[in-house]
């Protein structure tokens, strides 16, 4: 495979320039990548930039810079992101069935992702509790950040709402999202496309609205008559989110996920997935007539761990399965986990052990060697 040329500035000495500032700023690790962002800044430097454009580039960089500070001591901690309106009100039976379901999941050892405003966001960290709550706020004229997360450094403030949507997704290994708003569609549908595109890793999504609701009926009512059968997205993208009127079957959902589904990557052209429990023979050959139409080509099979995983020590203790997965069929391969969530091989039904669990909203691993 011919080498990518590497990101510079164009100038061989400034280059060098770039390079021992990160010397003296004491960059040891993931140089290259540090390297590629200030030679960012140098080619904005020529290009003539509009003073807005680098005033939005750098206000990006600096809300990310602190967010990942505020995220990196629980980047081990599986968090779930709750998303609802913040003009529910505390009476509202839909905030305490948003405090019951973070309050479950904090009892698990989960943390709890809002935007750190009234409403829906109060009632999720309301329910998990400072130790368990990061807040992600939006930077607004008629809306201050929840007071709760004052004192333990679990808040960062946003101007940009694109900025704050990627660090609510970013970390978290399950979302739940209440009824909302404008912002709260915006927020389901481009974690749906995120997923229906692969460019985030499966995840369980739980739509959750309270005994009677309509909300969420009617919102996939109109998904289904008029987005897919207009043939704007596939029947199979319905199974990326589950609805429910009840707390047990929410945190059953998200917690379920991780029965016996692990993680995912690609190494080559083969995409491996990750699992607690070995699957049978048996329960692979019936994996296979089910599941054999987003196959590109050969057969879902165990493996071993591949060398890319190898060299990266990366769960090695764990089996797994590998298949020529199309890159396609997201929602199909959503049935595939649920199937192997289910396969009587897999783990009893339990709260999955906080260490096990990785983040869902990164884009899955890609060998960057892959011949794909």
């Amino acid at each position: 495979m011919t080498e990518r040329p590497r990101y510079r500035t164009g100038d061989p000495e400034l280059d060098e320039h770039v390079l021992r500032l990160l010397e003296a700023a004491g960059a040891t690790s993931d140089v290259d990548q540090l390297f590629e962002i200030l030679v960012s800044a140098v080619r904005l430097a020529g290009d003539g930039a509009d003073r807005l454009d680098l005033k939005i580039t750098n206000a990006a960089l600096k809300e990310m810079r602190e967010a990942f500070k505020v995220f990196a001591p629980y980047r081990d901690v599986p968090k779930v992101t709750i998303f609802g309106s913040a003009r529910t009100l505390p009476d509202d039976p839909l905030y305490l069935q948003t405090r019951d379901l973070a309050g479950s999941l904090a009892g698990a050892g989960w943390i709890v992702v809002t935007g750190a405003g009234p409403g829906i966001m109060a009632a999720g960290a309301e329910g998990a509790g400072p130790e368990h709550s990061i807040g992600v706020n939006i930077r607004l004229p008629f809306e201050q950040p929840n007071p709760a997360f004052d004192q333990d450094n679990r808040l960062v403030v946003m101007k940009y709402f694109f900025t704050r949507k990627l660090m609510l997704m970013k970390e978290s290994a399950g979302f739940a999202v209440l009824p909302g708003g404008f912002g709260t569609l915006d927020e389901i549908f481009e974690l749906l496309t995120l997923l229906q595109t692969g460019k985030a890793a499966p995840a369980p999504i739980v739509l959750l609205e309270v005994p009677g609701g309509t909300y969420w009926q009617n919102w996939e009512r109109f998904v289904r008559d008029e987005v897919v059968a207009r043939g704007l997205v596939s029947p199979e993208d319905l199974q990326l989110f589950r609805i429910t009127d009840d707390v047990d079957a929410a945190t059953t959902e998200i917690f379920g996920f991780f029965r016996n589904y692990h993680s995912l990557r690609y190494v080559g052209a083969r995409l491996v997935i990750r699992l607690r429990a070995a699957p049978t023979r048996a329960e692979l050959a019936d994996l296979n007539a089910h599941f054999g139409d987003i196959l590109t080509r050969g057969r879902i099979e165990s493996a071993p761990p591949q060398p890319p995983e190898v060299a990266g020590n990366d769960h090695l203790d764990l089996p797994r399965i590998a298949l020529h997965f199309d890159r396609a069929s997201h929602g199909r391969l959503r049935t595939l986990i649920d199937a192997l969530n289910a396969l009587p091989s897999a783990p009893p039904l339990a709260a999955p052990d906080p260490e096990s669990v990785t983040a869902a909203g990164s884009p899955p691993e890609v060998d960057e060697d892959a011949d794909v």
